[in-house]
């Protein structure tokens, strides 16, 4: 029990980084219709200023890799914590909107690295029986930010003649306490090992296993010292069933719509006749329920299994994204149906995709490339979100019904998903890490 409480503690301490990654990417949606008319800009370059945040976490989730390999997790972790402060302060004083596009992808390449960083390191010092729960933690943070925005931008909408500048800037607050509480947490005892220091590994291993610690080193160790391994590359065709699953959901994850979703929320509830402060209220409310369902989905995780989440969670997901494109279709967004589909899409998406997205990435490849593989797969969510947040406003401010055909779009790809999570994805619960490796390869 005291060994669980203190990989919580941890866990919990790197997942900050998630909040931030929440955060920092759901904030701007009480900002952008701000910054668009502030800036006066078209549907083209308002697409890419708001995306501007998302090209950056491409980057950042590309490159994060190789340095949290050669220099470890923790340090590259600190990085982060400054990119988010350095960010929120830039963003809310830019003056123009270069300065702006620049202050939010130098954010973005902290949020890019986060998904990279954080999630590996919670698996790597998670026991296989609650791994599931401990790197879902990140995901909880990632809702918990977007709730938090949500609710500071509702209560800083009226806060001087540019509001959205306190939207931005208050989240260097966080970045900060994230940065001090970094120095609470070890070394991850895989990278240790990985690196020949096996005392301090052990020393790790001994807070946070019941059982034989030198079995566990010795698997460790085997699992790196295969011959080829400290050369091979992520991408010479040995890994290719991982890299396959990392791709598929990944991009399934953002071909879901749920970025379209976060960003312009308010938007599209402008969209049914509110008051622009009921059209930044109801997503607060959407924060809400899509932070009770990641609570679920990081409880029943290890229980039920990644696969069957999957599987139930793509379902309901076509099905209101369905709901959404009528109402778009035939402009029928009378009370608050239109919230009630979103409500129950976030519910589906929370305990399913949203949930077990950045666990299945850092459980699929092997110790060997770990970094490597988080790395790819978080750059494939990032290249499919940036594309996403870029072309719907495009689509939907440029055709009478573009919204409909963007939401029809997401509930196909959602049943697509649900035939290749069930035809190609295996399940990878209770499972060690050593022990998926060898299955992957």
């Amino acid at each position: 029990m005291k060994n669980t409480t203190r990989i919580f503690g941890w866990s919990l301490i790197v997942a900050l980084g998630g909040f931030l990654f929440g955060f920092d990417t759901a904030v701007i949606s009480g900002a952008e219709k701000h910054i668009q008319e502030l800036f006066e800009l078209d549907s083209f370059w308002h697409g890419f200023t708001i995306s501007s945040a998302l090209i950056g976490t491409v980057i950042g989730a590309l490159v994060a890799g190789k340095p949290a390999d050669k220099y470890g997790r923790k340090p590259i972790l600190f990085i982060v914590a400054f990119l988010f402060a350095f960010s929120a302060i830039g963003s809310a004083l830019a003056d123009g909107v270069t300065s702006f596009i620049l202050y939010r992808f130098i954010g973005g390449i902290g949020v890019g690295a986060s998904s990279v960083v954080a999630p590996t390191y919670i698996a790597e010092i998670s026991p296989a029986k609650i791994r599931g729960k401990m790197t879902a933690l990140f995901q909880f943070n990632v809702i918990f930010g977007i709730m938090m925005a949500f609710i500071s931008n509702y209560l800083l909408r009226n806060m001087g003649e540019e509001p959205w500048r306190w939207m931005l800037g208050v989240e260097g607050i966080p970045a900060v306490a994230y940065f001090f509480l970094l120095f609470l947490v070890p070394r991850s005892p895989r990278y240790l090992i990985k690196i020949g220091k096996i005392a301090e590994a052990r020393s790790v291993l001994h807070k946070i296993e019941s059982g034989d610690i030198e079995a566990e080193i010795a698997d460790i160790k085997s699992s790196l010292d295969k011959p080829g391994d400290k050369t091979v590359k992520l991408f010479s065709g040995r890994f290719s069933k991982p890299i396959t699953i990392a791709f598929l959901v990944a991009m399934f994850n953002q071909f879901s719509g749920i970025n379209a979703i976060l960003y312009y929320a308010p938007r599209m509830f402008e969209l049914t006749g509110m008051s622009s402060a009921d059209a930044m209220f109801q997503p607060i409310i959407i924060g809400i329920v899509n932070a009770l369902f990641t609570v679920l989905g990081l409880l029943l995780i290890d229980r039920v299994g990644r696969k069957k989440l999957l599987i139930v969670g793509s379902i309901g997901m076509s099905v209101c994204l369905g709901l959404v494109s009528k109402s778009f279709y035939f402009q029928d967004f009378a009370g608050y149906e239109l919230l009630i589909y979103l409500m129950f899409y976030i519910m589906f998406f929370a305990f399913s995709t949203g949930a077990v997205i950045w666990v299945l990435i850092a459980e699929v490849f092997p110790n060997s490339v770990r970094a490597q593989g988080q790395s790819f797969g978080s750059f494939t969510h990032w290249f499919f979100a940036a594309i996403i947040t870029f072309l719907f406003p495009v689509i939907a401010e440029n055709s009478e019904l573009g919204g409909g055909h963007s939401f029809a779009i997401f509930a196909i790809m959602m049943v697509v998903q649900v035939f290749v999570v069930w035809k190609y994805f295996p399940e990878t619960k209770g499972k060690t890490l050593e022990e998926l490796g060898e299955e992957m390869i």
